[in-house]
């Protein structure tokens, strides 16, 4: 059993809740850039008869939210302190010069879970990932710990401003470790993008291709995809290698 699954605890929406999630959750993969109006819009225009406030609701619960210029962004806890973005116009040019993080949505047959991974920005490679049916702190600072346990770490960690990153447990760890910490700014919709395609990789190329029937079977499903991920996807911006090979190599140059 991976030690993600003991995050699992059984969820109780509606079989209507979960379906509208699941078309929600499609939709905004397709179109990340579509807040609660426009995916409102939509499921109407499906023949689902919603209000905004309740897409507004169902997206809050997934942890989604429109790329684009808005007022509000993930919001921290009341006291946690925000970090300044520090990669714009920044090169990365070495592995380990940047790692980044982000939850994302992941449905079950009856049910959902949350994703975090830590990727590193220069390979694309995937160094850790935890599974949680709750968007807390714990699952997340366990994946840090994943990744920090290898004995290497990253100059500049980058996150969005969600509680569970600007979090005392969270933040510690970096700055304990003397790693710099940037957060996306308000506005900026790409500060994250290499994460976001991860998402897109993993939803269209294996989450929308199975249906996982309960928490364990998402989680040996999306094992095996990450190990295809690192190890075998060849990605076009890494002149068909893969990210594995490349962060390898770089680690290796340093």
């Amino acid at each position: 059993m991976s030690r993600s699954s003991l995050y699992y605890e059984a969820k109780g929406h509606s079989q209507q809740n979960l379906l509208l999630m699941r078309l929600i959750d499609e939709q905004y993969t397709r179109r990340p850039f579509f807040g609660s109006p426009k995916i409102t819009d939509w499921l109407r225009k499906q023949g689902h008869k919603v209000n905004h406030k309740r897409v507004e609701r169902l997206m809050r619960v997934m942890g989604l939210q429109a790329i684009c210029p808005k007022r509000r962004l993930s919001q921290p806890a009341p006291g946690h302190r925000i970090y300044p973005y520090l990669l714009r116009d920044v090169k990365v040019t070495r592995a380990n010069q940047v790692w980044s993080t982000d939850i994302t949505y992941i449905r079950l047959e009856r049910g959902f879970v949350y994703l975090v991974a830590i990727i590193d920005w220069f390979s694309r490679y995937v160094l850790a990932w935890e599974i949680s049916t709750t968007l807390d702190t714990s699952f997340c600072v366990s994946a840090l710990e994943w990744a920090l346990a290898g004995g290497v770490q990253p100059e500049i960690f980058n996150t969005d401003q969600g509680a569970q990153f600007t979090s005392a447990q969270f933040t510690e760890r970096l700055i304990n470790r003397s790693i710099q910490i940037s957060m996306d700014g308000r506005g900026r919709a790409l500060d994250n993008v290499f994460v976001e395609r991860l998402w897109r990789s993993i939803k269209y190329e294996e989450v929308y291709l199975n249906d996982y029937p309960d928490v364990e079977t998402a989680v040996a499903r999306l094992r095996e995809y990450f190990d295809f991920y690192n190890r075998e996807r060849p990605h076009q911006s890494l002149a068909y290698r893969t990210p594995e090979a490349v962060y390898r190599e770089g680690t290796k140059q340093r």
